[in-house]
């Protein structure tokens, strides 16, 4: 019977702090593995209570008792929270080597306590604090390897022209914009999806990048100082733009004025050539700056596409694109002044702006069912949410329907405006997602509100809501988690 009880409890506890460990670096995943930003950051931190910090006081103190809970109460409860998690762990390296980790330092303190028969009860905290560390300690090192080969592999490269792209909106959508119109001329290649971390563009130009390519576009994120200028000393870029500042991941910063200073780190290339810097970071002169952001006129915006003109080098040109959205008018113009210093003319310019195929996620256009879906789950900035609904209102065939969590990392003041926004055009909003909700069901006055708390049933919500021949927004795809 003795012997029964201690294989219950060896089973019990490995599977216990393989399951703690499961969630932490899960939730470390989702915020960039930073422990910090995983505790003081986290956007439902009573996750933390319930899925980390209860059943950890279990153990220590419910005593032969904890089998019970965990059976009952702790196993079952992770796995829903897992199964409902829209933005799931994904299986890296990374993940499995500190998966790999944990779980052998727990058997290996397991067996040496049940042959020494020396522990009272297995320990949790041990081999959790031992894998974080040694899974730090290992990333680190393999980190500082990895990026040594990359930039090996930059250097090898010296005829490469790179381009990196920063701001706090549009950088994505500028990004693919340059990689698209220079593409007739050069050998292109742009980091894939939203990759704009350090550790995200080393792998990526390890993993991605061929000797071939003559121009390398990629974007540059920051959560705090120093973050671009870690970015733009490892890429030496040639070239850089920095889009349209506002206070996007203001929590984070502080201030705009953070904001702006971490951005133009950007200036800092040891090899800069150009740079191209929208007028609402700064008005400063500089001769290897060029301004852009007011040179657009007669400017059309609707479900149809864009039109525009823009005046290059003393001629005017004459713009369509079926990208939609009138603020993505700046980001092709950038886009536009970047391929004319790389040579291409006019008319190739035109033409390529002409074929410029939307951003996924980003006001695309998507139609099913006799409905006109409007995805802009990507875009969480408020200029670019009031367009979706602008656009929305051009729309003069049945309802209105919006999906959205509201802003995140943001202010109540620009959730307010947004509410405003779609006070006066939607019959019905859907808000995804606890962050805003309270504030949402206070101020929305549509004719019909519904708040989802659980995102699963969202496809049936629309199913019985809509019928053919309505519009759907959906602005801000946020995960759950947040």
């Amino acid at each position: 019977m003795e012997e029964y009880e201690t294989l219950v409890a060896f089973v019990v506890n490995a599977l216990f702090v393989t399951l703690l460990g499961w969630y932490l670096i899960t939730n470390l995943q989702w915020y960039n593995y930073s422990l910090s930003r995983v505790i003081l950051k986290h956007h439902k931190p009573q996750w933390h209570i319930i899925y980390f910090i209860v059943p950890f006081i279990a153990y220590y103190t419910t005593g032969k008792f904890f089998t019970i809970f965990f059976l009952f109460a702790y196993l079952p409860a992770i796995f829903i929270w897992h199964k409902r998690l829209d933005k799931k762990l994904v299986l890296t390296w990374r993940v499995k080597r500190f998966l790999i980790l944990l779980i052998s330092l727990t058997l290996f303190q397991d067996v040496l306590c049940t042959l020494k028969d020396a522990c009272a009860m297995y320990g949790v905290f041990l081999p959790l604090a031992i894998a974080y560390i040694g899974s730090y300690l290992i990333e680190k090192f393999l980190f500082m390897t990895y990026k040594k080969e990359a930039k090996k592999k930059l250097q090898s490269m010296p005829e490469l022209q790179i381009i990196c792209i920063t701001g706090s909106y549009g950088k994505t959508s500028i990004k693919n914009f340059i990689a698209e119109i220079l593409s007739k001329k050069y050998r292109v290649y742009a980091t894939p999806r939203s990759v704009n971390t350090l550790a995200g563009i080393v792998g990526d130009i390890n993993n991605n990048l061929s000797e071939d390519i003559e121009v390398y576009v990629c974007e540059a994120g920051a959560r705090e100082r120093g973050d671009i200028y870690d970015i733009t000393t490892f890429l030496e870029p040639q070239s850089v733009v920095v889009g349209r500042v506002g206070e996007a991941h203001i929590e984070y910063f502080k201030t705009l004025e953070n904001i702006i200073a971490t951005k133009l780190e950007i200036m800092q290339s040891p090899r800069l050539e150009r740079a191209f810097i929208h007028t609402s970071v700064t008005d400063e002169p500089h001769e290897k700056v060029t301004f852009f952001g007011d040179e657009i006129e007669k400017l059309e915006a609707n479900l149809d596409g864009t039109d525009f003109t823009m005046k290059l080098d003393g001629e005017t040109l004459a713009l369509h694109t079926d990208i939609l959205g009138a603020f993505q008018s700046m980001n092709i113009a950038v886009a536009v002044r970047v391929a004319k210093a790389f040579g291409m003319s006019n008319d190739a310019i035109i033409k390529a702006v002409a074929e410029l195929t939307p951003v996924e996620h980003r006001l695309q256009m998507i139609k099913a069912g006799g409905k006109l879906i409007l995805d802009d789950g990507y875009n969480g900035n408020i200029d670019g949410m009031l367009e979706g609904i602008r656009l929305c209102s051009l729309h003069k065939d049945g309802k209105k329907v919006i999906v959205t969590p509201g802003l995140v990392e943001s202010s109540e003041a620009l959730n307010l405006q947004l509410i405003e926004a779609i006070n006066e055009v939607f019959d019905i909003a859907i808000v995804t997602g606890s962050l805003n909700a309270a504030l949402f069901e206070k101020h929305l006055t549509v004719a019909k509100k519904i708040v989802l708390k659980d995102k699963a049933i969202l496809t049936k919500v629309l199913a019985n809501e809509t019928k053919t021949g309505d519009i759907i927004l959906f602005a801000n795809d946020a995960p759950n988690f947040i």
